[in-house]
């Protein structure tokens, strides 16, 4: 009987544990939009919302420009190993980066692959004329990726903004 009840308790214990794991990972990848109306100065909040976006296994570093106005991201990456596009790369993150950081001005992606490295400037005011719309005012993730989606299927006018 004793063996029964110690299975038991072992058994339930073990479910408890696994169910709180598969809700930590589920909440860590929905929470992107838990950094809304954040500021450039908060280190944290900002590499945590690096660290969650496109690209985000070849992160290699991240600087905060918060001294004075215009306050700005400047993101490195390892992209030697990475197949993916850097431009939508940059247009994606890029975008979450304006619609949850309030004072961000503009961000730098520098792309370090074998060639050399490839650095990307954009400003908050060029893209959201791009997009014709204000990043801070997107409410939620469904809408960011359906924005981004519809904005990245030109490669010609991908290329113009980030001439």
């Amino acid at each position: 009987m004793n063996r029964a009840i110690d299975f038991l308790f072992i058994s339930l214990f073990v479910l408890v544990f696994l169910s709180g794991c598969i809700s930590n990972a589920k909440s860590a990848e929905a929470d992107l939009f838990s950094y809304k109306g954040s500021y450039v100065g908060d280190n944290s909040a900002v590499v945590n919302t690096v660290i969650q976006l496109k690209g985000a296994e070849h992160f290699s570093g991240v600087a905060l420009q918060t001294k004075e106005e215009p306050y700005g991201i400047i993101i490195d990456y390892d992209w030697a190993a990475s197949e993916e596009d850097e431009q939508k790369t940059v247009i994606h993150n890029a975008s979450y980066l304006f619609a949850l950081i309030q004072n961000v001005d503009w961000v730098v992606l520098n792309f370090e692959t074998a060639e050399g490295v490839k650095e990307f400037k954009i400003t908050r005011e060029e893209l959201e004329s791009w997009y014709n719309l204000k990043l801070s005012e997107v409410e939620n993730e469904e809408k960011l990726t359906e924005l981004i989606q519809t904005h990245s299927e030109d490669a010609e006018e991908i290329a113009q903004l980030l001439k």
